[in-house]
């Protein structure tokens, strides 16, 4: 009888030991990235497949800064991440990443399409991308994805930064609130529908009596014609309903299918557990966090077959259950 106990404390011992420690690298306050990745923390927390723990970041390039550099010691730190920036960066065409391409990223899932919004007010004389130049404008905070993409659009659009009559690098609630007070003029947002700190800016206005305004980026325009053959692949079509904010009519826009990614140094057992407990509580996630209505097993394979791998662990569940043959 005392030798069975000792082997069963044995082996609780190396449950325990085997339970990693896992990072999640999200995004600024105001953005979908840090409640979604809050919420998986704690998902994971109570399902008892990992010690998570959740943390404030510039979001998309500097999570896979934090994944690429910050290996061994028994912590794994994994991330919310833009594909446009995942692309870059394991390509190695990422200015931060030429000369270590982020190859050891893994996905272990596709979440939820952030939609592209250029936010700007009623009579601020800006009415599609070109009328930017001489203005006062947030690209995204450095490091994000909002600024890759941001940078990438301006550029189909035949601008850059320089000519802006002043360049803002902040971050959603940052831009939202030097929109409120006048300091700005317009910003770039990449984010899940609705993104709080844009729902709190088009109350804000309203109690001013003004009125948010988000910059069309329609399918047939030339800006995302150009942006379309240049980067193919890189996202698709997308509306953001006049609901959501309150505008006057639907904004079309482009979106980009958000990235999970961990480590390929992640064992296998543990890519495996975090993906079984984030898909079997789909209801709590979406409950906390309303973008995740696009979670699902289905969109969560989209990429396999494409640039980056997903996770051995990750293939194992989606297959089990019969997302992936």
């Amino acid at each position: 009888m005392k030798r069975v106990l000792l082997v069963l404390l044995a082996l609780m011992g190396l449950a325990v030991a085997q339970k990693p420690k896992v990072v999640v690298a999200t995004g600024g306050v105001g953005g979908v990235y840090f409640y979604y990745g809050t919420t998986l923390a704690e998902i994971w927390n109570k399902a008892g497949v990992a010690e998570a723990q959740a943390i404030q970041t510039a979001a998309s390039i500097d999570n896979l800064l934090l994944l690429e550099t910050r290996t061994g010691g028994g912590t794994y730190y994994c991330g919310t991440v833009l594909p446009d920036s995942a692309y870059l960066a394991y390509t190695g065409q990422h200015e931060r990443f030429r000369e270590r391409p982020a190859k050891s990223a893994r996905i272990l899932f596709a979440m939820y399409p952030n939609y592209l919004h250029l936010v700007t007010r009623e009579g601020s004389g800006i009415r599609v991308v070109q009328d930017l130049k001489g203005k006062r404008v947030s690209t995204g905070a450095p490091g994000s994805g909002t600024e890759v993409e941001a940078l990438l659009v301006l550029q189909a659009a035949g601008l850059s930064p320089k000519d802006f009559a002043k360049q803002e690098r902040l971050g959603a609630q940052e831009s939202a609130n030097a929109l409120s007070e006048g300091s700005i003029d317009a910003f770039f947002w990449s984010g899940g529908l609705p993104t709080g700190a844009i729902t709190e800016l088009s109350a804000a206005l309203a109690r001013k009596g003004q009125r948010i305004y988000l910059v069309p980026l329609d399918p047939k325009s030339t800006v995302v014609q150009t942006f379309s053959r240049r980067f193919p692949g890189l996202a698709g079509p997308g509306v953001i309903p006049k609901s959501v904010y309150g505008t006057r009519a639907d904004t079309p826009t482009l979106t980009f299918w958000n990235l999970f990614l961990c480590p390929e140094s992640l064992p296998a057992e543990a890519a495996y557990a975090l993906t079984k407990a984030t898909f079997e509580n789909l209801p709590a996630l979406r409950q906390a966090v309303a973008a995740a209505k696009d979670t699902s097993p289905e969109n969560a394979v989209r990429f396999v077959g494409g640039t980056i791998p997903y996770h051995e662990g990750a293939l194992r569940y989606f297959r089990e259950i019969g997302a992936l043959k």
